[in-house]
């Protein structure tokens, strides 16, 4: 056999080259995929302690969209920085299509999954969206929520002022809701139809009791079961979606947090979101339910936009052939 023929995207050959509402559209289909018959495991993390760093990584398969792979990455270490490695391989056949230097596009795909939530979720007229974070994590959830529901009013709280109101003001000038920062969590939370924690807090940033009959929560910031940006309360009063179930047990420390302390049970899970968007199971029954989307990143949302930005840098002509040697000619212990 013949070397294959790999594309190699770099990062800044991806910065701009799809829309989050084009990101939304792609792991809304990874996720309906997930929900059918594809398949994807939560993130296997090793930690290093010195120097202190983390090696990480998660795979789905997606044989609809026709596509497989996921991301490795290194995190701390010497270097104190990340890396993003992200392979994409076809579905069918299994050879290597894409590599992607993945950094530049994880708060767009992260972002999608809390949009593609708050579609199912969220009730229809949401308008009003409280976001906890002024990070890049924070602005891609906002982006894409944007994308789904028409926003009116935004109110942005970090814990340093001057974060937060550079945050909002940027976001006030991209996007058409009025976006400003608060002064507390209560003037956040206080009549917000949707939720948005994307922070690296290790407590809770709200008090679940604030929260509004009919609101639904996002929660992007913890993978580890000693950190939770939402309280028990909060995780008890809603209708309560992962990811994926086998993450919620793994590291979802808001929900093991919440069983710990016998406010809900092991079976307070009502559903995946794939199941939810493949129409296996219901979301939202009527305005008064409350709703929760708990997202540690997966493999799911990662390939999904990672296949669609392969597809439109093909048309664009963007990207470097690189060539892997197949293991049939490669593997012979000569």
């Amino acid at each position: 056999m013949t070397d294959t023929e790999v594309l190699f995207l770099r990062s800044d050959e991806l910065s701009g080259l799809a829309t989050p509402a084009e990101y939304v559209d792609a792991v809304r289909e990874g996720y309906r995929d997930i929900g059918e018959d594809g398949t994807a495991e939560p993130r296997t993390k090793l930690v290093n302690q010195s120097p202190p760093g983390m090696l990480t990584g998660y795979m789905a398969i997606l044989p609809e969209t026709g596509a497989m792979g996921g991301y490795t990455y290194a995190a701390g270490f010497g270097d104190r920085d990340a890396h993003f490695f992200l392979p994409v391989f076809d579905a069918e056949t299994g050879r290597p299509l894409a590599l992607l230097d993945g950094a530049s596009l994880n708060p767009f795909k992260t972002g999608a999954a809390g949009g593609v939530a708050v579609d199912e979720l969220a009730r229809p007229d949401a308008t009003d969206l409280a976001l906890f974070g002024s990070g890049a994590q924070a602005r891609g959830q906002l982006r894409a929520a944007a994308a789904v529901r028409d926003l009116e009013t935004v109110e942005v709280y970090s814990p340093t002022k001057e974060h937060r109101e550079s945050f909002a003001g940027e976001m006030n000038e991209a996007l058409d809701a009025s976006v400003a920062a608060v002064a507390s969590p209560d003037a956040a939370v206080e009549g917000a139809d949707i939720v948005v924690t994307a922070t690296n807090a290790s407590e809770p940033v709200f008090d679940g009791e604030m929260l509004e009959d009919g609101a639904h929560v996002t929660v992007m910031g913890q993978y580890d079961p000693d950190k939770r940006e939402v309280d028990a309360t909060a995780v008890q009063r809603a209708t309560y979606v992962p990811d994926l179930r086998a993450r919620a047990h793994q590291d979802a420390g808001a929900f093991l947090q919440a069983v710990e302390e016998g406010a809900v049970t092991e079976d307070h899970i009502h559903a995946e979101l794939g199941e939810v968007v493949a129409g296996h199971a219901e979301g939202r029954t009527d305005r008064s339910e409350i709703t929760m989307f708990d997202s540690g990143g997966t493999g799911i949302e990662t390939v999904a936009a990672a296949y669609m930005l392969y597809r439109k840098a093909q048309d664009a002509g963007l990207g470097e052939l690189i060539e892997f040697a197949p293991a049939s000619d490669a593997l012979t212990g000569e």
